[in-house]
């Protein structure tokens, strides 16, 4: 994908979940009318942008990946603990919800670097299989590779560099930045969260979606901050400059 390409895409995209904002605002829909387009889109996309290049190592139950930070948009995080909720109450186990309590308790404020040297796994894998797989996280979405012995060997810390999927780590970020351009323009919270501070923040709060909605950044407390909300916003605004639209794109 060229760099006309990639803005024209992201055009498109930012355009269409403004339009999917408009559509369910104040609705119960939001969240799933939002994330259902976000992971169709990466989907769709990704399948033609693969189109020649090798066929993924990625598999069920495989997990040597699966310690590294995550991190996702409050509507992601909002998805996650609905399924949470869903699937403790249709198995009366509420192990799930405590994992992530543990985890959250371990991670909560350490780098990307911090947590890699860690090994700690993520709480949502049981038995080397994701539990919350349906409803994963763009990033995790985003995360492929061609190899899956040199995923063993990174998470060993015996090597830095895997054959990741270019056209998985692109597609993720065209859509999940372009979610995040549509959100900040409908004055919505936009910023990305760390994975498992954040899910404990919504299975505690359980009208933090009410409240996402309405505005307030519930997740404040599990914000990344690497790159400032600051800068963030000063790069959306050079490319809604770029676009040529100055105006709501709802």
């Amino acid at each position: 994908m060229n760099e006309t390409g990639t803005l024209e895409f992201f055009k498109v995209q930012s355009r269409a979940f403004a339009e999917t904002l408009a559509k369910y605002c104040g609705r119960e829909e939001l969240i799933d009318g939002l994330l259902s387009q976000a992971f169709s889109s990466f989907d769709g996309n990704v399948a033609v942008q693969s189109e020649g290049y090798p066929a993924l190592a990625c598999h069920k139950g495989c997990s040597p990946c699966c310690t590294l930070r995550v991190t996702a948009t409050a509507p992601q995080v909002i998805l996650i603990a609905r399924y949470i909720r869903w699937t403790e109450a249709r198995t009366k186990d509420v192990n799930l919800a405590k994992r992530v309590a543990r985890a959250d308790k371990e991670t909560r404020g350490l780098t990307e670097a911090r947590r890699v040297t860690l090994k700690r796994p993520c709480p949502f894998i049981l038995q080397g299989v994701c539990a919350i797989y349906p409803v994963r996280p763009l990033a995790c979405r985003g995360h492929a590779c061609y190899d899956r012995q040199a995923c063993v060997e990174a998470a060993a810390g015996r090597i830095r560099q895997i054959p990741l999927s270019e056209p998985h780590h692109i597609v993720r970020s065209l859509v999940q930045n372009a979610m995040q351009f549509a959100l900040r323009d409908a004055g919505y919270p936009w910023s990305l969260y760390e994975l498992n501070q954040a899910v404990s923040i919504a299975l505690t709060e359980e009208t933090c979606s009410t409240l996402w909605a309405l505005g307030q950044d519930v997740f404040a407390p599990a914000r990344i901050e690497e790159v400032s909300p600051e800068e963030m916003a000063q790069v959306f605004d050079q490319i809604k400059e770029s676009l040529g639209n100055t105006s709501s794109f709802g």
